[in-house]
């Protein structure tokens, strides 16, 4: 089977035979594989300098700091926004540090060098320490991503990533700061599909902390989802979706619990919080969204949705034992929205798409939550 790529004004053909890895873990033929983890490296490759269009939030005090994109964050400018710029950009090293002699190796290199330099860091962080800028830009969302490329960083043995952690380090600091600072005042979790969930962000930072190794954030951080998720029952999974999601709040949250408890109390916890999935085997207890317009960048979100839930399901069901009947269920619904997720980011794929869902797909691709 043939699928058509369009991106940028360029068409691509290629195979869609073995797609993707299994959803027990088990990986498809290296031709394949390479195939899929070469396009995703190009939609970041195209995007991450790719300044309009252009979408900011941006706090202005006067009309002197009406600025470019580029002048706002002079690293993480592409993409349409920022922190699908940051996440773009962790794209590109995790597959470099997954495969080292990857063909577009240099091409790679040469972008993330241009993005991080110490000036532009230097003005990213300026641009964080702004007068009356407090600590909400990108929060939560954009700064687990940030901290999800630290993290990429950190766990590869490479000089250049090294060097490049090196360069990135004050602004982590600063954005690690203002986390430890939004924390103690959450007062409730947020229980949205879009950027605010808490649930998926705080996996993310989770798994930064435990990298890092940065007690505190593990301290702080394990009490607050402990405080919000652990009494919760009966999560409305027939609510979901809305029409924007590109995160599915309850299984986002049961991903999230594997990480904070034994796999005795998961099992018991996930029966109390989700009692509608089955055990007979069947995956059509959460079946995939469909986009009905991909040029519309809300209404795309929805692809997302397809791959995020598909890794979350993987990652619920890497926590349960193989006796458990609920385990294939789960697993065969994680592989029909990790198809339909695929086949999205393969096919007549919009820039509304393209300059993100290359991220979600290379995450559930590499099993990154679940694996190194």
């Amino acid at each position: 089977m043939k699928k058509i790529i369009i991106l940028s004004g360029l068409v691509f053909s290629m195979s869609l035979a073995g797609l993707g890895n299994a959803s027990d873990g088990t990986q498809e033929n290296d031709y394949s594989r390479n195939k899929l983890e070469s396009r995703f490296a190009e939609l970041a490759l195209s995007c991450i300098h790719h300044e309009y269009p252009n979408v900011i939030k941006h706090y202005m005090n006067d009309k002197n700091q009406v600025k470019e994109p580029h002048q706002l964050y002079p690293a993480f400018y592409g993409c349409l926004d920022w922190h699908s710029s940051v996440h773009g950009h962790w794209l590109l090293v995790r597959l470099l540090r997954l495969d080292p002699e990857r063909k577009d190796r240099e091409a790679i290199i040469n972008k993330l060098s241009k993005s991080f330099t110490e000036q532009n860091i230097k003005g990213e962080l300026a641009y964080f320490n702004r007068k009356g800028a407090g600590t909400g830009f990108e929060r939560p969302y954009g700064l687990a991503w940030f901290l999800q490329l630290t993290t990429e960083l950190r766990e590869w043995e490479d000089p250049l990533a090294k060097k490049w952690l090196n360069t990135l380090k004050p602004l982590e600091d600063k954005i690690v700061n203002n986390l430890l600072s939004w924390l103690p005042k959450l007062a409730y979790p947020i229980r949205v599909g879009e950027h605010s969930q808490t649930a998926f962000a705080f996996g993310l930072i989770l798994d930064w902390s435990h990298v890092a190794n940065h007690k505190q954030m593990q301290t702080q951080l394990t009490t607050k989802i402990n405080e919000f998720y652990f009494k919760d029952k009966n999560c409305p999974l027939a609510y979901e979706p809305s029409g924007q999601d590109f995160l599915s709040p309850c299984i986002a949250e049961a991903d999230l619990m594997r990480r904070v408890m034994t796999a005795s109390e998961y099992s018991g916890w996930l029966k109390s919080f989700l009692p509608s999935i089955p055990e007979n085997g069947m995956g059509d207890w959460l079946v995939p969204a469909t986009v009905t317009d991909k040029a519309d960048g809300k209404l795309a979100h929805l692809d997302g949705l397809n791959l995020s839930r598909a890794w979350m399901l993987e990652g619920v069901a890497s926590a349960l034992s193989d006796s458990d009947t609920r385990k294939a269920a789960i697993l065969a619904s994680a592989q029909a929205h990790k198809k339909a997720g695929l086949d999205a980011v393969l096919n007549d794929l919009h820039y509304m798409g393209s300059h993100w869902l290359g991220s979600f797909a290379t995450y559930l691709q590499t099993r990154r939550g679940i694996t190194q």
